[in-house]
């Protein structure tokens, strides 16, 4: 294929309709101020989507344009180009056709590295536009760490020998930051980043080390490397962690922060002692990646609307419940977020601060100094709050101090382990909590469960098994909606899974007149009535049924929410 031509992109997308004049002469200018690509400048200014500059581009050089979210990247070609020139070009490797690389490039306009790709791959190329969004996220999966991180276990493995870890030279080489053992760190927090990992599992077996990442909810193995690598690596992240080296007898918990791919990841560490050697979990928290507006939570909108106005009350308890993993927290920051206004005084209790949240005060429970949830909320209602967060509800005395403080003039927002709304009630009476204070002072309850959201680069329709298709008939889907049933075929960009990315499913127990009235009579059985009828059509299952049928999710996952509902 020729060179191609170069174009200017701006006259280019006025001639095409796409922005107006005065739009591109406001783009010149901020380009002129701040040096930025004037597309980049465009599309942040909302003046043009990347999708439209990247097919006028390929219509004005008549070459292809390619869609990457529904591209499935062969890992083989992507690295026949080195992942630093791949960034460095914004292009990336597709497919090969008839001894032609065909090759992906945000601006194939840019002759230098059009000449510069050829040269590397020593091939001739032709090229088809993409956008840069879509081809750094392609780059990101396609270069993927596994090698590295195997190669680096191997060689570490090899550095140990059958000796023993001397546990003194490697603490007084700890700044060495080419020593294997850092390396293979480094690399493991960049390839969980990469791929949207939330938690890394280092687990020492019989004869080897498995590595595994959670992703999305599930774990994946990401390499096995041979278990005499495992003290080595564990030292090193109680080193940086603080924790104490010596004891290898006891559980550990601890926090360190890392700079991964030019962002902030604070990660909190977990040691357990097996009989193979200590295992450890770490959980990724992205700085960036915490506070989701109220909004982008997923919550049905006329859910979402009496959130809001429960949110404005001075006072009163909002609890969210569900198991480890469920999001609470993050529904919890962003009711914060709303909150967070300049003539409102929020205060946390957490364990840990989970995120930094600007213009809150956040305390870190810390018991081996008696810094109880407890003895933390007695010493917080003196600070004058108008709303604070309680981590969790873990024992009767934090519950009734949160209760308290919930009647007298504060607005408590807190979390249960419960299995639904209706449920969560009586889990405070369990804990010794008056049934009167309970339903005095509780506002609302809202369950939660996270559902796997369907890959859209793969996702096609589905026919359900037996077993599913009688299970969806108990659950009221008639064979009609059968035909809006999808699934994941299992791609590239979801690493074979079917699934990328997570949503929230909801329900929400609202305390009215009739509820609480409910709550405070001796039966259970009454209660629990009138709360059925108060939820009908709009429980956890209801939700995820309603995301299932506009194609979102899949009936596995909704079966396995509504089994964790149900049992």
């Amino acid at each position: 294929m020729a060179r191609p031509e170069k174009v200017r992109i701006g006259d280019l997308l006025v001639s095409e309709q796409l922005i107006s004049q005065d739009q591109l002469k406001a783009a010149l200018d901020e380009q002129q101020r701040t040096g930025r690509k004037l597309g980049r400048v465009l599309v942040d200014n909302g003046f043009v989507t990347e999708e439209k500059i990247s097919e006028s581009l390929a219509k004005q050089l008549h070459v292809p344009y390619i869609n990457l979210k529904y591209y499935n990247i062969n890992i083989g070609q992507v690295r026949k180009l080195p992942e630093n020139q791949a960034r460095r070009f914004r292009a990336i490797v597709l497919e090969e056709r008839n001894g032609v690389l065909l090759v992906g490039m945000a601006d194939p306009t840019d002759l230098f590295a059009f000449d510069e790709i050829s040269r590397i791959v020593k091939c001739d190329i032709d090229v088809a536009v993409v956008t840069e969004g879509q081809l750094l996220e392609s780059i990101d999966r396609g270069y993927r760490r596994t090698e590295e991180i195997s190669g680096l276990a191997h060689e570490l493995s090899e550095e140990l020998g059958d000796s023993y870890v001397d546990f003194g030279s490697m603490t007084s080489a700890v700044g060495s930051e080419e020593a294997p053992v850092v390396k293979l760190l480094q690399t493991m927090f960049d390839d969980a980043t990469q791929i949207r990992a939330s938690d890394i599992h280092i687990e020492p077996q019989e004869g080897k080390l498995m590595i595994r990442f959670r992703i999305d909810g599930a774990l994946h193995l990401q390499t096995e490397a041979h278990n005499k690598i495992a003290p080595a690596l564990v030292l090193r992240l109680k080193l940086m962690s603080g924790l104490d080296i010596s004891e290898k007898r006891l559980p550990q918990d601890g926090r360190f922060h890392v700079r991964v791919r030019d962002q902030g990841v604070d990660v909190r560490i977990a040691t357990c002692p097996t009989q193979y050697g200590e295992a450890v979990v770490m959980r990724l928290l992205r700085q960036d990646g915490g506070m989701v507006g109220l909004d982008k939570l997923g919550m049905p909108p006329d859910m979402l609307l009496r959130f809001r106005a429960i949110l404005k009350r001075s006072n009163g308890m909002i609890l969210v419940t569900g198991p480890t993993g469920s999001g609470k927290t993050t529904t919890l920051y962003s009711a914060l977020a709303e909150l967070n206004t300049i003539d409102m005084k929020l205060l946390t209790v957490e364990d840990p601060v989970e995120y930094r949240l600007p213009g809150i005060n956040q305390v870190q429970v810390n018991e081996k100094i008696g810094l109880t949830f407890s003895s933390v909320l007695r010493s917080a209602l003196r600070q004058d709050p108008d709303v604070i967060l309680v981590g969790e509800m873990r024992d009767a005395e934090t519950a009734q101090i949160g209760l308290r403080a919930a009647m007298t003039g504060h607005l408590v927002l807190s979390t249960l382990h419960t299995r639904d709304a209706a449920g969560t009630l009586f889990r405070l009476v369990d804990m010794g909590i008056q049934r009167f204070m309970v339903a005095s002072s509780v506002q609302a309850v809202i369950a939660q469960r996270l559902l796997r959201r369907i890959c859209e680069s793969c996702s096609e329709s589905y026919t359900p098994t037996p077993q599913e298709r009688e299970w969806l008939e108990v659950e009221g889907v008639s064979i009609e909606q059968h035909a809006r049933l999808m699934h994941g075929r299992g791609c590239s960009h979801c690493n074979g899974t079917g699934y990328h990315g997570r949503m929230g499913v909801y329900e929400m127990l609202e305390m009215g007149r009739e509820m609480v009235e409910a709550a405070a009579h001796d039966s259970v059985g009454h209660f629990m009535t009138v709360a059925a009828e108060h939820m009908r059509g709009k429980t956890l299952v209801d939700h995820a049924l309603q995301q299932m049928l506009q194609g979102r999710t899949s009936v596995s996952e909704v079966m396995r929410i509504s089994n964790q509902v149900e049992d």
